[in-house]
């Protein structure tokens, strides 16, 4: 089992809980479609695997989800091949409140338990991570109920332990937090007919110095991501997804000074299922990168999983 999961890579990953169904669409009516998706190992550069905000979940529910990441980097400076396995796995807890009509509240709280493995032994690391809450407020919802705009702002809080020492290795993002301050940003469109449905996602992350006076670059994520339903009834409901998501960091700094190789982008393709029993929702998805280009080719992404579990209150 933990050969499975350590083969994989992180990626986020959601579907739906159907309570009503509106005229002919498999998305239930009172659907509300950016839940932030926190699947930071640590919020960091190769070790983020953020997915942005896309989900097709109901407005209320709390949950548990777990993602993985699996990263090939280099030993140390004095090897030329990427020969370091890099693991970051990460359970989390999540829930989704609304507040008025157009106003809901998203937090999520992570485990993370990271290895990898050096000539001189595997290196682990285990706790609690950063907490993450954001307020959600939908700006455009069509009168056919066809076109939605949501808009996010949210804080990371430094719960998430930094390493200093852990920061001068080949990746600086092997942490179980940033121990900085960062705030997100973030807008989702979705549009939905009969048994499609396309989300339009982006984000970006401002990082800020943390105690040490490390600051980890700036994020932008993007993704897009087609969901068709292939079967479903007023209480089941079960749809397969697929798309496209990127990834693009700025560089890292250490008392305001550049740290060279830790810039990067990458790209990933994605395939997914979402079903959906009553109140209880289950989904997976898997992310394979099309382009990396990360820390300088120092570090190169290899694959993602995540599996989650919710249940509508």
């Amino acid at each position: 089992m933990k050969k499975i999961f350590l083969t994989l890579g992180l990626a986020g990953c959601f579907f739906s809980q159907a309570k009503e169904i509106h005229d002919s669409l498999f998305i239930p009516k009172e659907f509300s479609p950016m839940v932030f998706d926190d699947c930071d190992a640590c919020g960091c550069a190769a070790g983020n695997g953020s997915s942005g905000f896309e989900s097709l979940l109901n407005p209320q529910f709390i949950g548990i989800k777990y993602f993985a990441q699996h990263y090939k980097a280099k030993e140390n400076l004095f090897v030329k091949d990427l020969t370091q396995d890099q693991y970051f796995n990460t359970l989390q807890i999540w829930g989704k409140i609304p507040l008025t009509q157009k106003l809901s509240v998203y937090a999520s709280l992570p485990f993370h338990f990271h290895e990898k493995n050096t000539m001189q032994g595997d290196i682990k690391i285990n706790g609690i991570g950063d907490l993450n809450l954001m307020g959600i407020y939908r700006i455009i919802n069509s009168k056919d109920n066809f076109h939605q705009l949501n808009g996010g702002l949210g804080v990371k809080i430094p719960l998430g332990k930094f390493d200093e020492k852990g920061a001068s290795g080949v990746n600086p993002s092997f942490q179980l937090g940033t121990g900085s301050w960062d705030y997100q940003a973030a807008l989702n469109y979705k549009f939905q007919k009969n048994k499609l449905a396309v989300l339009v996602n982006t984000d970006y992350t401002v990082k800020t110095e943390n105690k040490k006076n490390y600051r980890f670059g700036n994020q932008w994520n993007y993704a897009a991501t087609g969901f068709y339903q292939l079967a479903g009834n007023e209480k089941t409901i079960f749809s397969a997804k697929a798309g496209l998501q990127g990834e693009v960091y700025d560089k890292n700094k250490q008392f305001d000074e550049v740290l060279p190789k830790t810039a990067g982008s990458a790209l990933y393709g994605k395939l997914g299922f979402e079903a959906s029993y009553k109140k209880f929702s289950l989904g997976g998805e898997v992310m394979l990168p099309a382009y990396s280009n990360l820390a300088g080719g120092d570090i190169e992404a290899k694959s993602r999983f995540s599996v989650f579990i919710n249940f509508g209150i």
